[in-house]
């Protein structure tokens, strides 16, 4: 089995929600839209790592308009959507393969894991989420745009 980790696909977000078959399951005002895709061999190293760098990314601005603050600086919301797709590869033809994303059940522990461990730390007040393995709207407004990419694996 190869280390797939796991990643992270950050926006910042004006406002954002998910509805799965018309109905709202999680939505956040200012803060933080985070897909996440579990990999093989995920780990709770992964997780401490990716947590401490989500909640101290400084991608909001300071008064002068730098990108100083964090998520717990400014206080702002993180909505966490499941997104297995992230494991994607696309080595060989034009089918993507998604083999090297985790099973449900283990992307789904290590999901609730990760979630735990962000709520401790940025209060779970501040959280909301997606619906795990259902067919999810998601509705944005980007602030920015700011995209970031977190990978456990790769650690830049």
């Amino acid at each position: 089995m190869i280390n797939q980790g796991i990643r992270l696909l950050i926006q910042r977000v004006k406002n954002a929600r998910v509805d799965v078959e018309g109905r709202t399951v999680g939505q956040i005002n200012q803060g933080l839209l985070v897909f996440i895709g579990v990999g093989e061999g995920a780990s709770q190293e992964a997780v401490d790592w990716l947590v401490q760098k989500l909640s101290g990314l400084r991608i909001f601005p300071d008064k002068e308009g730098k990108m100083n603050l964090s998520v717990m600086d400014t206080g702002g919301q993180v909505l966490l959507v499941s997104q297995f797709t992230l494991h994607a590869s696309t080595k060989k033809g034009y089918r993507p393969s998604f083999t090297r994303a985790a099973k449900p059940e283990e992307a789904q522990k290590w999901m609730q894991i990760f979630a735990r461990k962000l709520g401790e730390k940025i209060g779970q007040e501040k959280l909301s989420f997606g619906e795990f393995g259902a067919m999810m709207d998601v509705h944005l407004v980007n602030d920015g745009p700011v995209t970031i990419w977190l990978d456990s694996q790769d650690k830049q």
